[in-house]
């Protein structure tokens, strides 16, 4: 029986530090389109730069969310955030995290929870409506 119960404090442990992870790497995306927001040129080049405005600004409330949502369920989290890159390819970028997050949905079990990765990924799909329209 001791061995049962250890197993699952590992378990839970390890999915809390996968939240957490998890956590981290959607910070650090928020902060990679913030750094290709910096460095838009070219064509619809002010478009492009409100586009990724308007997605940062509702990105960074539904993180806020999820992260509060997420200690309020589990309690504190070691989050930390990856290296941070400049996107070469926004489109692909963004298509790829939106992929990403699916694949997160598993720490994301109760309603509420779910619901604030379903705002995460109708974000991404606004903006690469926008970003797509402006190539």
């Amino acid at each position: 029986m001791e061995t049962k119960v250890k197993e699952k404090t590992v378990s839970v442990s390890q999915s809390k530090k996968e939240l957490a992870n998890f956590i981290g790497e959607l910070y650090a995306f928020n902060v990679s389109l913030k750094l290709f927001h910096w460095h838009v040129t070219g064509p619809a080049s002010y478009a492009q730069h409100m586009a990724l405005d308007q997605a940062i600004d509702s990105l960074n409330e539904t993180l806020d969310s999820v992260a509060e949502t997420s200690y309020a369920l589990v309690g504190d989290l070691d989050i930390v955030v990856p290296q941070i890159k400049t996107p070469k390819n926004i489109i692909k970028h963004v298509e790829g995290f939106y992929d990403h997050i699916q694949d997160g949905r598993k720490h994301f079990t109760e309603d509420f929870s779910a619901g604030l990765m379903d705002d995460f990924q109708e974000a991404l799909q606004q903006l690469l409506y926008r970003l797509k329209r402006l190539q």
